[in-house]
């Protein structure tokens, strides 16, 4: 009896012990599974606000940066126009410099206009002028440069800021093309027409500009050329500059001197079938050079009416005088001025 009431209390106490424990631990478990769904709840609504707060950020962002680069097109757009007007502008004014409406006085070029004028005024301004050569019979407009070494100059060819094309055929190179007081080409047939007068002789001079504004100039003594026939081919006498010899170059075959003048429809550059110009086989130097006119031969160190690839406007230095370095590098020429004077004969006096 003692041993069975001893185990009866030992059942008691363990079955109280277990009613004691219980109802805390469930609470305990249930206590820990709310503060859990709460803290998971909170999380994912963490999460959910966060990813609206960024989504909404990013499309902030995005309207942002539409708005930014709608006004900088604007403003790119409103540039170029202003660009645009400033550069047609700069042209008008340009040309206001000189006399736009040609000079009442006449002559046979702009030497003979300057000696004529210069008896009775010793400042004669550049401008238009009317000139009829020798053994024509129209009148033609042609620009006279007179303040440079106090003689006439009849300017030829003008190359300054790009507003006018170069790229031309055969018929425009004829007959010219261009504005006088700005950019232009005189025209192979006026040119001949001027060179070509009885008992005279012209002097060409080239002056060209680099793109730092550095001078330099190359000068031959005794210019002219031949007649139509002959595509006139170009002849010149001795060389004096500093910008180097690039119309007979470094050997005979980049000699331009005695070459005719050629097109990219009259090719007469002496490419037959091809030429090896640059390290690249060429068959029409007038086509390699964009399509512009010049006394080509095979294809020679100058092309003073060259036109800039129209991808490369940017990069490519269009104006050819190959001759003109420094340090060895090849100097980017910014603008040009072909022009030519009568010489004295000395035998004709």
């Amino acid at each position: 009896e003692d041993a069975s009431l001893q185990g009866q209390k030992e059942h008691y106490h363990r079955d109280a012990d277990k009613d004691k424990c219980t109802m805390p631990c469930e609470m305990t478990a249930k206590l820990m599974r709310d503060e859990k769904h709460s803290l998971c709840s909170n999380l994912q609504h963490t999460i959910v606000s966060y990813t609206r707060n960024t989504r909404k950020l990013i499309r902030d962002l995005i309207d942002e940066q539409q708005k930014v680069s709608e006004f900088l097109s604007s403003q790119i757009i409103e540039l170029m126009a202003k660009v645009n007007t400033l550069s047609s502008d700069v042209q008008r004014s340009n040309s206001d410099i000189f006399s736009v409406k040609p000079m009442e006085s006449h002559g046979k070029d702009c030497s003979d206009i300057q000696e004529t004028l210069g008896a009775v005024s010793p400042k004669i301004p550049s401008g238009i002028y009317i000139i009829q050569p020798e053994n024509t019979d129209h009148l033609k407009q042609v620009f006279c440069e007179m303040d440079y070494m106090e003689v006439g100059w009849t300017v030829i060819q003008r190359r300054t800021d790009g507003l006018t094309d170069f790229k031309q055929m055969w018929s425009q190179y004829l007959d010219g093309f261009g504005h006088l007081p700005g950019e232009h080409w005189l025209g192979l047939r006026q040119i001949f027409n001027i060179v070509n007068q009885r008992n005279t002789r012209f002097q060409l001079h080239v002056s060209l500009v680099s793109q730092d504004d550095t001078t330099t100039y190359a000068s031959y003594d005794n210019f002219w050329l031949e007649d139509e026939t002959k595509f006139f081919a170009i002849h010149l006498g001795r060389y004096a500059g500093s910008a180097g010899d690039a119309f007979r170059g470094y050997d005979q075959e980049q000699n331009q001197d005695t070459a005719p003048f050629s097109t990219s429809d009259v090719d007469n550059d002496g490419c037959s079938p091809f030429c090896t110009f640059a390290n690249k086989a060429v068959e029409s130097c007038s086509v390699n050079q964009n399509n512009t006119g010049w006394w080509f031969n095979q294809c020679g160190k100058a092309n003073l009416n060259g036109s800039p690839l129209d991808q490369d406007l940017s990069t490519q230095s269009h104006i050819h005088w190959d001759t003109w370095t420094k340090n060895g590098t090849l100097v980017k020429i910014k603008s040009v001025t072909m022009k030519i004077r009568r010489v004295e004969i000395p035998n004709l006096k």
